[in-house]
């Protein structure tokens, strides 16, 4: 009898030492220090999430890890969403994470896009709101109401950023929350005073910041060249920009806009149609915006690059001075690319 208690003592010891080892001992199967992966709508079974769990090398052992699972009632409580595991984590945090909805955050890093699409792509990315049904909704004036929008100024409640939300935040929310941001933006630094002393409102701002931010990356350059476009723009003078030509036949890798480019049908076309094109051609930085508002007061109507290929614009306040600096720069290009043709 007393061996048979003795054999039945360890017994049981061994099981609970086994048993804490499954628990406790790290689960995981990854060398980084974090994995992520995403639980998506309608694929919350037991089977399938430990069938992910297994692929992505979250858990090692998939009989024990449902077995903890069940008794912690985790499948009557999970929702979809995106997790995160640690290196090492163990059977039980990992069960807990799940049953308790511990979502890891998403962080949406905007920086530069061009058009409704991009962003689209964006959002597909990073959400559970695939791509198609984002352009759907930005397609629609009906859906852009609710945030003082429309299809062609999306782009306006958007300021280059980084920002969290959960991968499961519905579209409308993530709209609410940009646009929120943007008010905030605008708030700040008297940027809605400088707008009004402009005679802009700021979603006129920031397309003619598109605009900058498509001409130069020299930031030197940004306010002269917003002084330019609000010069053409109070003097009736078409804007001219060659950014809304690429924009309007949406090709972005043109390097040069010839006179064939010029007679596209598109209202961004600027050299055809007076005043602003109907909305931002990009989502520009903090620091183009800011060109814009603190534009300083010139006479300049124009701009070429300097012959130096520096990155920085000659200025002129008329067209006789500025064909001259524009010969210049032909020339210097013209014997640039002889040179880099008889390399080749």
């Amino acid at each position: 009898m007393k061996k048979t208690a003795r054999f039945l003592i360890l017994s049981l010891v061994l099981l609970l030492a086994i048993s804490a080892y499954i628990l406790l001992a790290s689960a995981t199967n990854f060398d980084e220090k974090t994995k992520s992966f995403v639980i998506e709508a309608g694929r919350t079974n037991k089977d399938e999430v430990v069938d992910l769990l297994n692929q992505k090398g979250i858990i090692t052992n998939g009989w024990a890890f449902s077995l903890v699972a069940d008794q912690l009632n985790v499948w009557t409580k999970l929702r979809p969403g995106k997790y995160e595991v640690r290196k090492k984590d163990n059977i039980l945090t990992i069960a807990r994470m799940l049953r308790n909805n511990r979502q890891v955050q998403v962080r949406l890093v905007i920086n530069k896009f061009r058009t409704n699409e991009d962003f689209a792509k964006l959002i597909g990315k990073n959400f559970s709101t695939d791509s198609a049904a984002a352009l759907q909704f930005f397609s629609s004036n009906d859906s852009l109401k609710a945030f003082s929008i429309d299809t062609n100024t999306i782009a306006t409640i958007i300021v280059p950023n980084t920002y969290l939300f959960y991968w499961g935040t519905p579209l409308d929310k993530i709209l609410e929350r940009l646009k929120a941001a943007s008010d905030v933006f605008w708030a700040e630094d008297n940027r809605l005073d400088k707008a009004k002393a402009l005679g802009f409102t700021p979603k006129e701002i920031y397309t003619f910041a598109s605009i900058v931010e498509e001409e130069t990356n020299m930031e030197a350059d940004k306010g002269k060249i917003a002084s330019v476009y609000i010069n053409r723009y109070h003097k009736g003078m078409n804007l001219g920009a060659d950014p809304t030509i690429k924009f309007a036949l949406k090709d972005f890798s043109l390097k040069r806009i010839l006179f064939q480019h010029l007679s596209v049908v598109s209202p961004y076309n600027t050299y055809k149609n007076k005043g602003l094109p109907p909305g931002p051609i990009c989502t520009p930085s903090v620091s183009s915006i800011d060109a814009v508002l603190n534009a300083p007061a010139t006479s300049y109507l124009y701009f070429v690059a300097k012959p130096d290929f520096s990155g920085y614009s000659n200025f002129s306040s008329n067209f006789a001075e500025h064909s001259q600096y524009a010969k210049q720069y032909q020339q210097a290009l013209n014997e640039y690319l002889a040179k880099k043709q008889s390399k080749e």
